[in-house]
């Protein structure tokens, strides 16, 4: 094979969608690529990445919105009604999702599986499985929400912000089972490749909750057992248009066949699976969630919840987006190293890690220019406002780091890493992170903003890890590794236990 230079493979006239991953990945294997070919092979890249991630961060964004709406109307009610309903959508709702999207994510892996397989009707019983297990969670879940005033004085929250976020739990309780049912069927039409629809379905619902909101917190008056109940209702209505849609849509016809008894066999086998998935997810979403917490045990815990919670849910909103990079990322290289492409999965890490850096160099100056305004979504609450302003800048460091953590996270997901990633993360958040953010904030002067100093060095460390991996990664062994467990997934029966040939 000649040069790179001698290739035409890149020539102006060569239509992007035309370019295969194999025809990328000889070009790239003739030795280093010149200047005048990095456009095109980044926009080659780009393309691919787009036509995966942007449903994606729509669903993810506009699934997350409708309780940041909720929190900003909140806040126009009173400083403490904001802090109670903070503390409840950390200590409360943040538990219930993540143990209900920890739990869905072993529904993507098996519906995954059995759609790989080609059992399509299987699919339908490990939903209804999934199901029934997210329910039975729900009603343990119940007694929580219920008795959330005594949760949460029993970990040092004052009674005055204990009493309100009681209120805010107990109109949420409907919503922690529209969680149980939305969670596993959303990750029913995501292994089916059904992105577009749960995209539209999101924008639909928030729009529709926003009006609601203002209905129900500024005309009727009905404060902030209103505001939650009226949550509670946007997310039954994503259910049921979830529900329709894999009801009636075609693309759901081999898929979904109907109700069936099937779905109480294999239990056990697939409840250890939805467990040890749970863990994992609820390890990393609990951690930010912890900080909030222990920052309602600081002297002035209404400002110091208020503020951090602000904050917080702007970091949230970035990190939605790089989620769904994160997903794109993580299908790129492992699809690439599945196809024995290293070169090809190599640069597809090049090119989502520069591309979520540019994004959050642009969120980060956003933050930082219209911090007063932002808060002001929030309160009007001055103390909290200039809170706020004093933790913005840290909030912009933590959405540059957050610009390339998800990313490489993803990258490690693609590549088989989970077990290293999830070591790291345990040291590097609450070994690390949470221990130095709780010695800055009540050994020190800087309050909440210590707890954020906190969250960042354990972000920096595990960030820093992490791309110490990848740079030493050598992608031919990779591409080795997937070759050997595709075959080990082939030959084992877990598949086969899990999902019943229906």
């Amino acid at each position: 094979m000649g040069s790179v230079e001698d290739q035409p493979l890149l020539e102006s006239n060569t239509q992007l969608a035309n370019l295969s991953s194999q025809a990328i990945e000889e070009f790239l294997e003739t030795g280093p690529v010149g200047l005048r070919w990095w456009p095109k092979l980044v926009a080659w890249e780009s393309r691919l990445l787009w036509l995966l991630s942007g449903s994606s961060i729509i669903m993810s964004i506009f699934s997350y919105m409708p309780g940041f709406v909720t929190l900003m109307f909140a806040g126009h009610l009173g400083s403490v009604e904001l802090a109670g309903a903070s503390v409840a959508s950390v200590g409360i709702q943040g538990l219930a999702y993540g143990i209900m999207l920890g739990m869905a994510s072993a529904v993507q892996t098996v519906c995954g599986q059995a759609y790989g397989a080609k059992k399509y009707a299987a699919m339908g019983v490990i939903l209804q499985r999934a199901i029934i297990l997210h329910l039975g969670a729900a009603v343990l879940l119940t007694f929580l929400y219920w008795f959330s005033g005594s949760f949460l004085l029993a970990i040092g929250q004052t009674e005055s912000i204990a009493k309100s976020g009681q209120i805010f739990a107990r109109g949420l309780i409907l919503q922690i089972y529209a969680f149980a049912l939305s969670c596993p069927m959303q990750r029913f039409l995501q292994a089916q490749n059904i992105v577009n629809p749960l995209a539209y379905m999101a924008v639909g619902v928030f729009l529709l909750h926003v009006l609601l909101s203002w209905i129900v917190v500024y005309v009727l008056s009905y404060g902030l057992l209103g505001a939650a109940l009226t949550l509670s209702f946007s997310w039954w209505l994503l259910v049921i248009i979830n529900a329709l849609y894999i009801l009636l849509s075609p693309k759901c016809k081999q898929t979904w066949t109907g109700f069936s008894l099937k779905a109480f066999t294999g239990i056990w086998p697939y409840f250890k699976l939805t467990m040890a998935s749970a863990v994992m997810l609820c390890l990393e979403i609990w951690y930010n969630q912890g900080l909030v917490l222990i920052s309602g045990l600081l002297s002035n815990p209404t400002i110091a919840l208020d503020s951090i919670s602000i904050c917080m849910n702007y970091l949230n909103w970035d990190m939605q987006f790089m989620l769904g990079l994160s997903q794109a990322a993580s299908v790129r290289v492992s699809n690439e190293l599945g196809a024995a492409h290293p070169r090809v999965a190599k640069f597809s890490v090049f090119v989502v890690s520069g591309t979520s850096i540019l994004i959050s160099i642009a969120f980060s100056a956003f933050v930082l220019i219209f911090r007063v305004p932002m808060s002001k979504l929030f309160t009007s609450d001055s103390e909290v406002i200039d809170a706020v302003t004093d933790l913005t800048p840290l909030l912009a460091i933590s959405v540059l780091l957050n610009g390339i953590q998800p990313i490489l996270s993803g990258v490690a997901i693609g590549s088989g890493w989970q077990g290293i990633v999830a070591y790291v993360n345990l040291g590097s958040y609450y070994v690390i992170g949470l221990t130095v953010g709780c010695v800055l904030a009540f050994k020190t002067s800087l309050g909440v903003a210590g707890i954020w100093w906190g969250m960042i060095l354990g972000v920096l460390i595990q960030t820093v890890i992490i791309i110490i991996l990848t740079a030493r990664t050598n992608w031919e062994a990779e591409v080795e590794k997937a070759v050997i467990r595709i075959k080990r997934a082939a030959e084992d029966e877990t598949l086969d236990q899990l999902v019943a040939d229906v």
